[in-house]
């Protein structure tokens, strides 16, 4: 059975030894962010999602680090290995005609379950846990252990939302999870990046002089359904619908009190309101997941007209920082279901890394089958057009043997298999919102390295030398008798 709310995913986290409860009594000012920081960089066997059940100012509990490890990560979105996520997707898109009606009545088992997964429409429900109490008159962010993280935030942020929007005027749902800065108990600040969907929505709004943005702040629910408004999905793609994929099922909504828009009915909390596309304020400083502070920019405004919630909700938050962070698992998830499409397109890619190192968007290792000459800039131009690996900073490309998701071995191949005066793409273009090093807002240098083994035909008049390996024959007897030589 698909898991279904918060509560059952920390019931799972518990029985599998993933969970500490802290009764200690902690300040969600700072302190929360220096236990969990220490936690995320510890060694795996002391890495586990926290329950903090006694946070100064407030009754509710706040659960950070939950998909903090591979296994934690992997089990939110109900596969035993993140790999999965990769083969599951493969084989509902593989472009080839089955061979033989054993193959072909698969293939549309494949089908049918994941058109029952993602329902023919809305699930919905009258009655839903996220609303057994409803403020209506006066709600107050304040009740809410709404955390700061680090010393020179501009004040306290929500860090792991489901932001809901509608376009203005085709009425999509947007799914985005977008920092939210506190102004006051009834106002936040959306920090949605230019190349995000709802600063799209915002821009539509705009340009039709819509005065408000209809908007809901969901806190909590499936787990699957955290994870997916992080996803980097197609425009105009709803990510529950991803949501019910991953979970077999599909997401089930309930309308909200105050705004025209359905959200998750199993979630913990939900912020109803509306954001004005004229009204901005300055948001930020931010301690951010570069590891740097981000800074002071003008971000629309988010007015709250209701707040409902579980009888006994759980505030689920994470923190960002100096990698490795909870947010390197979230990211290593997008990596691995993403694959597939990225193969749809460029079928000669075999497998794609995006480091901790890298924060995600600032570097990019990719394995590939080289064919012909120039097949690693093909690989290298063609990822730059593909939705936001548009961002991506630095893409380097490896033979196929290559492991990429070892970063010592790529980069021994990348720095010994490179010519800088000759396999190396240097190009203006877009870059992450984030990204300070630009001279430019968000536009700034990117590059691409060769770093396959070269061809005659690419002007290369040496011969490419071999890779250093042992006879496979002599592997095989020293493997026969490794345990008798007591090392």
């Amino acid at each position: 059975m698909p898991i279904k709310n918060l509560g059952e995913f920390i019931q799972l986290l518990e029985e599998r030894d993933q969970l500490v409860r802290i009764k200690h009594p902690v300040s969600a000012k700072l302190e929360i962010t220096e236990i969990t920081d220490r936690v995320c960089k510890a060694p795996a066997e002391k890495n586990k999602a926290l329950l903090f059940e006694n946070v100064d100012g407030g009754n509710i509990p706040v659960l950070i680090n939950a998909f903090g490890s591979r296994e934690r990560m992997s089990w939110a979105l109900e596969v035993d290995d993140l790999e999965e996520l990769n083969h599951r997707l493969a084989e509902v898109i593989d472009p080839r005609l089955p061979k033989g009606m054993r193959e072909m009545i698969g293939r549309g088992q494949d089908l049918l379950d994941v058109l029952r997964s993602i329902g023919l429409g809305p699930k919905k429900v009258k009655r839903a846990p996220v609303q057994e109490i409803v403020e209506l008159e006066q709600p107050s962010l304040d009740k809410i252990p709404i955390l700061q993280c680090w010393p020179e935030d501009a004040g306290r942020f929500i860090t792991l939302p489901q932001v809901i929007t509608r376009d203005p005027e085709s009425q999509i749902r947007n799914v985005g999870m977008y920092r939210l800065q506190v102004v006051d108990e009834g106002s936040l600040l959306v920090h949605w990046q230019r190349h995000k969907g709802g600063a799209e929505h915002e821009r539509v709004a705009r340009n039709t002089e819509a005065k408000q943005i209809p908007a809901a702040i969901v806190l909590g629910g499936d787990p699957a359904s955290m994870w997916c408004s992080s996803a980097p999905l197609p425009p105009n793609l709803d990510e529950y619908l991803l949501a019910g994929y991953l979970r077999g099922t599909p997401v089930e909504f309930v309308d909200c009190v105050s705004q025209p828009l359905e959200v998750p009915a199993n979630a913990e909390i939900v912020i109803e309101g509306y954001i004005d596309p004229h009204e901005h304020l300055p948001e930020g400083p931010f301690g951010d997941h570069t590891g740097y502070y981000t800074p002071i920019e003008p971000f629309p405004v988010f007015h709250v007209t209701a707040i409902t919630q579980r009888a006994q909700p759980i505030y689920p938050t994470t923190i960002v920082g100096i990698p490795p962070m909870e947010d390197v698992w979230m990211g290593k998830a997008t990596e691995r279901l993403f694959l597939p499409l990225i193969r749809l397109f460029l079928p000669e890619v075999l497998d794609v890394n995006m480091p901790a190192e890298g924060v995600f968007h600032n570097l990019v290792l990719v394995s590939i089958k080289k064919r012909y000459p120039g097949h690693a800039r093909k690989v290298i131009s063609g990822l730059w057009g593909l939705g936001l690996l548009s961002l991506a900073k630095a893409i380097v490309v490896m033979d196929d043997w290559v492991d990429v998701q070892n970063v010592s071995q790529s980069a021994w191949q990348a720095l010994g298999n490179v010519d800088w005066s000759h396999d190396v793409i240097h190009m203006d273009g877009m870059v992450d919102h984030l990204d300070h090093a630009s001279y430019q807002h968000s536009f700034g240098g990117k590059i691409g390295v060769d770093a396959t083994a070269k061809l005659a035909d690419e002007g290369y008049s040496r011969s490419w030398p071999q890779v250093v390996q042992m006879d496979p024959e002599v592997i095989r007897r020293i493997n026969e008798i490794w345990d008798e030589l007591g090392i």
